[in-house]
């Protein structure tokens, strides 16, 4: 049934008079009263799509629609036509805002009537209502959210909705008030659309012609990530650094950064050299425009242009190799590589290695990309910053994605094909009723923007090619581009695809655009072939991400079929590039809630299902498994055997390669037996190096940075006393005590070794009056070419991944982060442990003078017959409730220290973990922060209420009291 005139004067028996008062009095009506904001904890998009799901009726009353808002509700709204539930949508023309494209898409389903109230300068229009019909009650929600993916997802909005029965006042008043808007408003035709439609389209002509260009007045300042890369070079350079690389995905502003580094550096000369000249002229424009007032110029150095008397010179890399004899060794005291994945190539390396400037720093998006060599090692293993997608979208320096994940078409069976056997895939993909469905889905779910501007990822060149046949067929212009095509024949098609006025809508491609190949006003992306790594699927997801001008999301429809390794979609959307079998089944269950900002992940629920089946009978860290993500990361290696840890750390979406030590002693142990190398085995029968390699692959991944900047120290000087260690750990945390430096070297010194740590581990260093110095087994080991790449390959991926994971904060002794993972032996390490180390193991409670450290297993067997111990347990995000050992009783020393630690000052660290093991493997555990004890009650063991000093993040706090 409709909602309209007849019924509601038939069924609403309106009576006004102070029974809307009563109502707000009753405790009922308060009761059902809640407030909806946009925060981790949910929004209102999840909150209308429930509503949505569970309505008789539904009515809209909202100012603003903006497509980017009504995409995220499509699903919903087919549903609902689909089980014959109708709805009225009232919208508005107020400034403008209202979207056409979304009026006629709300249009297309049967099921919802719409109209718009006409605004005009006397008369505004701003509601912002939703409500929703039950069998009972109404569900209202009224607020400051309109129909835009901001105001769903991200924006500081208030919106409270209420549950009120039908016969009573505040309902009949808020359904009349409807009835009074629908009945004067304007019905939405295609008259109307047609009218409004070239109405917005002449408004927006104006406004861009009457745009002012503020650019040369404005303040410009760095952002977050531009900050900390600034904060992290100063303290690398302070400590005596002189090159550094940074990473950052594609839009994130690396340009702006290194000119901000430069004006704080403030060189005499500084070059700049890129690979391809219209990326120098752009990046001329941005050191010219922040540095105008700096008393600095600006000039370029390619085929044209000499300006070599410039201050900051700006040249492309074959120019500047055929003019190397122009300039001294010492002419430029900052040197800047852009796409720095090309500085191992030999026009590159001519270059770096004739120059001899102060500092060298290097820039890339895709450091998997180097050009033969070692791109790490060229600029000193130091990182001075690395941002990847998953943070990029955080810190809002791409745009929001939408992505669809969409049951492929019942025709087509992977479930018995190779996820390699690229043939046999393709032959069954290519299937016009499969295109229809594509064609049928694109046209569904739309795409940002008047231009329709699609990359399509195949699964091979014949894929390709067929699906641009197929789609020209069916009157969407669509071409093949693949690494056969020229240069220019790629540069001529990716113009016609960005311009407006073109009618090139779709490029397929198999992975020319996976790296480098930049399409910032891209709106859609198509992922028509199985997922065989998250590598490949994060570079195909980056390609459309790039901010452009008017561009406010991309939509991203993958087809998923059944083949069995669809569950790897959900590693690369979660993000994380640590994870376990539970968190993973928690995203998929939850739709991935802790994805920041407005970008939103949906999954039919077939997908959704077939994908938590394939978690649950997988096991992530059996041989087979393991073997087959090594072998899959191999063939992103381009092939080449991932000998080194360092190999990982280039591309964004790799495996975690510490996994595969659960099954060999050391990475390089994992490698050998791989690949059957005998010459690798062959080095590792030798005892010392492997012993060696093995004792420093044990403090993987490191949690403190000052063993191993030591270490690294070491590999080049024989001795290191304090204040050069300090200098050393200071590259990696802004502050540091001796005291933990002191420590450092005593546990290099192997002084808090148990006897068995002793007898099966090689001595590499001794520590004598404060000095320490390596052994002579150390020396032979890193002094042998062949030994030494290894050892320094385990140095620089600690040291590197800690930066990723830690950033540079001292948090103190215990140096523990909040939310990080530990193992319970980490604790001895971080607080400075004195004794033996091994010794914090086997009680729920161990304690360092005042520290006390509180490990947790929530449940205490894995698997359907677990046990819950329901006393060690979340009571909410700012509560925990802890049993004591059984033998604590209220009136020893240790039970006043814990029901009385904040009176006693005893710090409770509270450390917890879900299970204590995952497949076999024991999981590690969470640092939830400090508590302090807030009731308490009973003897041997005694209960404990504690109040957590920081709240868990939703996201977090999930994981840990959800079960799927």
């Amino acid at each position: 049934m409709i909602f309209d005139s007849i019924d509601v004067k038939e069924n609403m028996q309106v009576d006004l008079e102070g029974a809307i008062y009563e109502e707000i009095k009753s405790t009922e009506f308060l009761v059902n009263n809640k407030l909806i904001v946009n925060y981790e904890d949910g929004n209102l998009l999840n909150e209308l799509k429930k509503c949505l799901s569970e309505c008789e009726r539904f009515y809209f009353s909202v100012a603003f629609i903006n497509f980017s808002g009504l995409q995220l509700l499509l699903d919903s709204f087919k549903e609902l036509e689909e089980r014959g539930v109708h709805g009225k949508i009232v919208t508005s023309t107020y400034l403008n805002f209202t979207e056409p494209k979304a009026l006629e898409r709300i249009k297309r389903f049967t099921n919802i009537d719409l109209k718009v109230f006409i605004a005009n300068k006397n008369k505004g229009f701003h509601t912002k209502a939703y409500i929703f019909e039950n069998k009972e009650d109404y569900k209202i929600i009224i607020g400051s959210s309109n129909i835009t993916q901001s105001a769903l997802k991200s924006n500081v909005e208030w919106n409270v909705k209420v549950i009120s029965k039908k016969d009573d006042s505040f309902t009949r008043e808020v359904l009349e008030e409807y009835l009074s808007l629908w009945e004067t408003t304007t019905i939405v035709n295609d008259d109307f659309l047609d009218s409004y439609s070239t109405f917005i389209k002449e408004l927006k002509k104006i406004n861009k012609a009457s745009t002012l260009e503020f650019s040369d007045y404005e303040l410009i300042s760095p952002n977050d990530m531009q900050k900390r890369a600034m904060d992290n070079l100063n303290r690398l350079r302070a400590s005596g650094e002189s090159k550094a690389l940074v990473i950052a995905a594609t839009g994130t502003g690396k340009t702006y950064m290194s000119a901000f580094d430069v004006i704080n550096y403030n060189p005499k000369k500084m070059l700049f050299i890129v690979h391809r000249e219209e990326i120098l002229r752009t990046a001329e424009r941005t050191f010219r425009k922040l540095v105008k007032n700096k008393n600095k110029t600006t000039g370029l150095l390619t085929g044209s242009s000499k300006d070599f008397s410039s201050d900051y010179l700006f040249s492309t890399i074959q120019s500047m190799n055929n003019s190397l004899e122009s300039f001294s060794r010492e002419e430029f005291d900052y040197i800047i590589i852009d796409e720095a994945h090309h500085a191992a190539s030999s026009s590159y390396e001519k270059v770096i290695s004739y120059f001899k400037p102060k500092f060298l720093l290097g820039m890339t998006a895709t450091p998997e990309r180097c050009d033969g060599g070692d791109i790490f090692d060229i600029f000193g293993n130091n990182v001075a910053l690395e941002v990847r997608l998953r943070e990029a979208l955080g810190l809002e320096l791409v745009i929001p994605f939408h992505y669809f994940g969409i049951t492929d078409i019942e025709g087509i069976d992977l479930s018995d094909v190779k996820i390699n056997d690229v043939d046999e895939i393709v032959k069954r993909l290519k299937v016009n009723e499969r295109v229809d469905f594509i064609v049928e889905k694109m046209n569904f779910y739309g795409h940002d923007g008047e231009k329709l501007k699609c990359v399509g990822f195949c699964a091979s060149i014949e894929h390709a090619q067929y699906m641009a046949e197929e789609f020209n067929k069916r009157g969407i212009w669509s071409v093949c581009l693949t690494g056969a095509n020229s240069a220019d024949e790629r540069e001529h098609f990716i113009k016609k695809l960005e311009s407006d006025e073109d009618d090139l809508d779709v490029i397929f491609t198999v992975d020319i655009f996976n790296e480098g190949v930049d399409i910032p006003s891209i709106n859609q992306v198509l992922m028509l072939r199985p997922t065989s790594s998250p590598i490949i699927f994060i570079q195909q997801l980056g390609r459309g991400l790039r901010k452009y001008k008017d561009k406010t999301f991309l939509t991203v429809l993958d087809f998923i079929g059944n083949h069995k390794k669809a569950f790897l979609i959900a590693i690369a959307l979660n993000g994380a590039r640590f994870y376990d079998k539970d968190s993973l089944k928690i995203a998929v269950a939850t739709g991935f809630g802790n994805i920041p900002g407005c970008t939103n992940i949906q999954m039919d629920r077939i997908i959704q299902e077939r994908i938590l089946d394939q978690l649950n009978e997988e096991n992530f860290n059996s041989m087979r498994y393991l073997k087959e993500e090594y072998l899959e990361f191999k063939k992103m290696n381009g092939g080449k055997v991932p000998y080194l840890l360092m190999d990982y750390i280039k591309y964004d979406g790799a495996p975690n390669p510490l996994k595969f030590l659960n099954k060999e002693k050391t990475y390089t142990n994992f490698v050998a037996k791989v690949e059957s190398d005998n010459e690798l085995k062959s080095l590792l029968d030798d005892e010392v190096f492997f012993k060696i390699l093995k004792e420093l692959t044990d403090r993987l991944p490191i949690k403190r940075p000052y063993e191993f900047s030591i270490i690294k120290y070491l590999l080049k000087h024989e001795t290191i006393d304090i204040n050069q260690g300090k200098i050393e750990v200071l590259k990696y945390i802004d502050s540091c005590d001796e005291e933990s430096i002191l420590h450092a070297f005593q546990c290099l010194n192997q002084n808090y070794y148990d006897s068995s740590q002793v007898r099966n581990n090689i001595k590499c260093f001794n520590l004598n009056e404060g000095i320490l110095s390596c052994t002579s087994d150390f020396k032979n080991v890193i002094n042998n070419i062949n030994y030494r790449r290894y050892v320094e390959d385990i140095v620089n991926y600690a040291l590197i991944r800690y930066e990723k994971e830690f950033g540079s904060k001292n948090f103190g002794v215990p140096f523990f982060k909040l939310y990080e993972q530990y193992q319970m032996v980490d604790a001895a390490l971080l607080s400075n442990y004195t004794k033996i180390h091994s010794s914090f193991r086997g009680s729920g409670l161990i304690t360092n003078g005042n520290e006390y450290f509180i490990f947790v297993d929530l449940h205490k067997e894995e698997g359907i017959k677990e046990s819950i111990n329901y006393k060690d347990k979340f009571i909410d995000k700012k509560y925990f409730q802890w049993q004591s050992p059984n033998n604590t009783a209220q009136s020893s020393e240790r039970g006043k220290n814990i029901i009385y630690n904040k009176e006693r000052n005893i710090n409770l660290h509270i450390l917890v973990r879900k299970y204590k093991e995952i497949d076999g493997v024991v999981e590690p555990y969470i640092y939830i922060g400090k508590g302090d004890v807030d009731s308490f009650e009973g003897e041997k063991p005694i209960t404990v209420l504690m109040k957590l000093e920081n709240e868990m993040p939703t996201g977090i706090y999930t994981e840990f009291t959800k079960k799927v």
